[in-house]
């Protein structure tokens, strides 16, 4: 049962506003690894860069999410915030943010598909100047209504939408200045909407940012989706074969931390580049299914679809483990695999275990992430910088969206720049600066040996 609001609180649906003591004294402790983004909104609290602006963003509602929403507030924005994915939601940050700071919050752990998609339509009714997306779900909603692909709207944005004349509908979008983007997966789909001509605003690509991917992506991932499995199974890594399917960063990151761990690591991987990086960095790259018959827990980090198939699975040893750290649940075609297979049969809280070909194969969290499934995502350090991208993206959304093309955008460099600074400053980590004679020769073209 949800906790609705009351006439003295925000407008909300979340679990329960009684556990907002807990979601208060978690944010705060991922605050103080979060150096950065207190600067800025420190900052935000004395210029109020985004005063008048209503935001909605759909995001993972974690503590370090908390923070993020809590500095654009204190920007002026007034922030309506959903849920990017049905089982990444704290419950307690989630009352913490209605009760103790008044936003606006849409968010409950396990909430199904329809309450997911009415969490985006309560977001999108914010009627935003600013979307902020962690997988593109706002911003696709609304191209959907500004193509008037009402039938691709899922069943509780659509009945809203016709219940909007059709000026309020083109309003709702022209409404919208800018957006910006947290994932690799939103990104893709991003770019493929300019290539098509379709996007109607421009979209900072905060992914893009080497603050982020180069850290978050890496070390983030790596570490929290290392720290989901072992939560969710209590499996010892050491001696096990683990197979990585992709080598992107969050890939890269991954494959780094089971080895760290003993693991014995497989990638799997399609572009030849990447592949060729993961086996001079150490790895056996095989094909999938090569890898399927060995592996004894397999990680889909790809952002694509289909990557575990059910041929493989038949392929697999009996216990093998399957997990998704990508975006979206479609990595592992669980589709194929309900229809091929017996079960589900919960043996663990984020174990369910199939029954395939005489074995039994286990998946994790319902091929959802499960970094922030069955732990707490990345940790506050390095969310930090990806937060102090969201936040300097939105005030550039403010201060140049008109003057910027309906493209996908990264953030500034002197900006990206920034962050790393205020970062090594926040770690008390000094750093060399150019002499005049290394900034003319590096400025020069007729100085040589």
């Amino acid at each position: 049962m949800s906790d609705t609001a009351t006439a003295s609180q925000a407008a909300h649906d979340i679990k329960d506003i009684r556990l907002a003591d807990e979601g208060r004294r978690r944010t705060e402790w991922a605050e103080r690894s979060m150096p950065v983004l207190r600067q800025l909104k420190e900052r935000f609290a004395r210029e109020r860069p985004l005063s008048g602006k209503r935001l909605a963003a759909c995001l993972h509602v974690t503590t370090e999410t908390a923070n993020l929403v809590v500095a654009l507030k204190a920007g002026g924005a007034d922030v309506a915030l959903c849920a990017s994915n049905p089982l990444s939601t704290q419950d307690d940050v989630a009352a913490h943010l209605v009760r103790d700071h008044g936003i606006k919050v849409f968010a409950i752990k396990g909430e199904d598909h329809a309450t997911y998609y009415d969490h985006i339509r309560a977001a999108l009714a914010h009627r935003p100047d600013i979307t902020m997306d962690d997988g593109a779900d706002l911003v696709g909603a609304l191209h959907m209504i500004a193509l008037n692909r009402l039938d691709d709207l899922a069943p509780p944005v659509r009945k809203w939408v016709e219940t909007l004349s059709p000026a309020d509908r083109k309003a709702l979008v022209a409404g919208v200045s800018g957006s910006t983007e947290e994932t690799t997966t939103g990104v893709i789909r991003l770019k493929a909407m300019a290539k098509d001509g379709v996007l109607q605003f421009p979209v900072i690509a905060v992914n893009d940012s080497l603050t982020k991917h180069l850290f978050d992506n890496r070390y983030g991932t790596g570490q929290s989706t290392l720290d989901g499995i072992i939560r969710a199974t209590n499996l010892l890594i050491a001696g096990s074969t683990v197979v990585v399917s992709g080598y992107g960063w969050c890939g890269r990151g991954f494959a780094m931390r089971a080895r760290g761990a003993g693991g014995n690591v497989l990638v799997t991987e399609i572009d030849p580049m990447k592949a060729l990086e993961a086996q001079m960095d150490g790895y056996r790259v095989v094909p999938m299914a090569e890898a399927a018959p060995v592996g004894d827990l397999f990680v889909t980090l790809t952002g694509n679809v289909e990557v575990i198939r059910v041929e493989h699975m038949r392929a697999m040893k009996d216990g093998a483990v399957l997990a998704n750290s990508g975006h979206f649940n479609v990595e592992i075609d669980l589709d194929g695999l309900k229809q091929a297979a017996q079960g589900p049969t919960r043996v663990r809280e984020f174990v369910d275990e199939w029954r395939l070909a005489g074995k039994k194969i286990f998946v994790l969290a319902d091929g959802r992430l499960i970094n922030l499934a069955a732990a707490e995502g990345h940790p506050a350090s390095v969310m930090d910088m990806s937060f102090a991208n969201q936040a300097l993206a939105a005030e550039h959304v403010v201060n140049h969206g008109k003057s910027l093309s309906k493209d996908v955008h990264r953030i500034p460099d002197d900006l990206d720049r920034e962050i790393a600074r205020l970062k090594l400053q926040a770690m008390g980590v000094a750093i060399d600066t150019l002499t005049p004679a290394q900034r003319k020769y590096l400025a020069s073209w007729d100085l040589g040996t």
